[in-house]
């Protein structure tokens, strides 16, 4: 392209620093160029939304974020309901049903795919000229239908993330906190079963042992065993040890207190 043709029109988002999110390489490369030729600096380009919240959670300084709408783990509405204080959001998507719930979450703009140089060149237009209004995570988890509590756990190089009411329980070893859910084990980021505690105050988790930390909904059977401890059994099959001192208490959420022991 011929600079000088070209950099009047660019002139107005030479400045604008951006992010984008998109678990599609191609797409995400091609937006990038299209970003970068549009004069704009490209910050991070993130594969999937969990990568979105890492990134934001220590930078501050981007102008705008470009989202894919659907992405593996989280989606780009769940991205932007996690962030706390996001910037301007532009939603990139091949599906024109979501273009609603985009501007219904404030989004500043929705881009369908592929995205064209002129079209994109209206976005940026909009973005620096406008004063877009910030909607804080909170205020705009409440446009998700039923939002569930969800934590990050590895997956290869990055994270994906797991519903909390798809875990069976946790289990710490060796100062590793794993999560279990579908019958397999998850390595967590944190390090131990106080750390999740306090991450889910309210949500009725009973700690069975000392390495044990189990959601009482998940629990398909019980059984007492001699000196005063028991065992139970949770979706998925596995059997999971209970101390003597946490019986009382599991007896009572399961509605078993006072019931034979025999």
């Amino acid at each position: 392209m011929d600079a000088g043709g070209t950099e009047p029109a660019k002139g107005d988002a030479v400045s604008l620093r951006v992010v984008l999110a998109d678990d599609e390489p191609l797409a995400r490369k091609r937006l990038g160029r299209l970003l970068r030729e549009a004069g704009c600096e490209v910050l991070e380009e993130c594969a999937h939304g969990a990568a979105v919240l890492e990134w934001f959670a220590t930078h501050r300084e981007a102008d705008a974020l470009f989202l894919d709408i659907q992405m593996p783990g989280l989606t780009g509405l769940e991205v932007l309901a996690e962030l706390k204080d996001p910037p301007p959001v532009v939603f990139v998507t091949a599906h024109i049903q979501y273009a609603i719930q985009a501007f219904e979450a404030a989004a500043v703009d929705y881009l369908l795919k592929p995205v064209s140089e002129d079209r994109l060149a209206k976005t940026l237009e909009r973005l620096h000229h406008r004063e877009i209004p910030r909607r804080k995570g909170p205020e705009l988890a409440a446009l998700l239908p039923n939002p569930a509590e969800r934590f990050p756990v590895r997956a290869g190089e990055g994270f994906v993330f797991l519903d909390l009411r798809k875990v069976t329980h946790f289990e710490v070893c060796e100062e590793v906190v794993y999560a279990w859910a579908g019958g397999e084990r998850y390595r967590t980021s944190w390090t131990s079963l106080a750390e999740v505690e306090t991450a889910f105050p309210g949500d009725d988790l009973l700690r069975i042992h000392r390495h044990l930390l189990v959601r009482p909904a998940s629990i398909t059977g019980f059984k007492p065993l001699l000196g005063g401890r028991g065992e139970v059994r949770v979706a998925g099959g596995k059997t999971l040890e209970v101390s003597r001192g946490s019986v009382p208490k599991l007896r009572a959420i399961l509605g078993l207190h006072g019931k034979s022991e025999n």
